[in-house]
């Protein structure tokens, strides 16, 4: 069929809108977007990889912040991360695309290009590089127990976010699951003075205080970021490379105002050492399995995960700092597999959000 002496081309525009690379604008605004096919297998294993490098995290950052070596300004590496997190998502986005011409449409349209959306993406940046440098502050004066018992509230916290942000709902078995997993992970580390024998000067109220508001990072920015990821047809890695360049600056500025002089007088990189370069591998490889389970299950799920991982990290403080295998853990530990149980695996697919929202713009201008 022809319009106005041109022919119409559907298919090329059926083709534009199956590619995975966010320069096809000619269909975005005529077509749905596409559905990715992902299987439960894959869930599983993005879901066992974050576990796995969250409980290795954990011992390794407690141990370079309580060993007797020149203390490395947590700042700093807080702000590598987001480097690294940047360069891996930029390798994988290249990639994805395929070849170096789409690979420079995609950047050039949706960063340099899309200041509206890089501000859109700074909101979740500030509030994550807080709660990464609030969780530093807490491990340097809290032992690792208290600091896993206490952050636990941000379950809880991530789910009344998911309520209230993506206007999704949770049965009764699933609010029971949510909360029996708090329950669970208290009571693995339950005793938590036993959990170290390392000494070291610490502010228990202090160590509290950073720990509240770092829960309160955690749910918001997490739900938010869920949002702004399942809200478009946008590439993953189009979405991690604005929030990574926006985080960079972010944390460049905590860098400046939080240890400016002394890093002057000592280096950027005074005291480190290759454990703490380990601590900072793992925070970004932790950092994209992250956003990737984000984006195919939801952020509740990824609660769930950081729990079994402190399951693993309590087991291995068994061998590592001394702890002693009690009934209170046993305990613990049965209520957090229980309650991984009862929510339920991640089997429906949750990577958009735009359905239902659709589906209720269609009902308005029905009536």
């Amino acid at each position: 069929m022809t319009t106005g002496g041109r022919p119409r081309r559907p298919a090329l525009c059926a083709r534009a809108e199956g590619a995975r690379v966010s320069s096809a604008q000619g269909c975005r605004g005529t077509m749905a977007a596409p559905r990715e096919n992902v299987s439960l297998l894959f869930k599983l294993y993005c879901l066992a990889v974050m576990t796995l490098v969250a409980a290795t995290y954990t011992i390794a950052l407690r141990y370079t912040r309580t060993s007797d070596k020149e203390l490395y300004f947590s700042t700093t590496a807080v702000c590598i991360t987001e480097v690294i997190k940047l360069l891996l998502s930029v390798g994988i986005l290249a990639k994805e695309t395929g070849n170096l011409g789409r690979f420079k449409a995609s950047l050039r349209e949706n960063v340099l290009g899309s200041p509206k959306e890089l501000m859109k993406l700074s909101v979740p940046s500030l509030v994550y590089a807080v709660q990464n440098n609030m969780a530093f502050l807490a491990l340097s004066n809290l032992d690792a127990a208290v600091y896993q018992v206490t952050y636990q509230l941000k379950i809880p916290c991530t789910a009344l976010c998911t309520v209230l942000m993506l206007n999704r709902t949770l049965s009764k078995l699933q609010w029971i699951s949510v909360f029996m997993l708090c329950g669970g992970v208290i009571l693995v580390q339950w005793k938590p003075a036993q959990a170290t024998k390392v000494v070291v000067e610490q502010n228990p109220l202090l160590g509290f205080g950073a720990i509240a508001v770092a829960v309160l990072c955690s749910g918001f920015a997490g739900v938010y970021f869920e949002k702004v990821l399942k809200s478009s047809d946008t590439s993953l890695w189009v979405r991690n490379i604005q929030m990574y360049l926006s985080g960079i600056v972010v944390t460049l500025v905590g860098v400046y105002l939080s240890d400016g002089a002394e890093i002057k007088e000592k280096g950027f990189f005074y005291g480190y050492t290759h454990y703490v370069w380990l601590v900072i591998f793992l925070a970004s490889v932790g950092g994209l399995y992250t956003s990737i389970v984000v984006k195919y299950t939801d952020n509740i799920m990824k609660g769930f995960s950081a729990a079994a991982a402190i399951v693993l990290s309590t087991i291995a403080s068994v061998m590592l700092f001394g702890l002693q295998i009690t009934l209170t853990f046993a305990v613990g530990t049965l209520l957090v597999c229980v309650s991984i149980y009862l929510y339920g695996l991640p089997r429906q697919d949750t990577t958009s959000i735009q359905q239902g929202e659709t589906a209720s713009k269609e009902r308005v201008s029905g009536v």
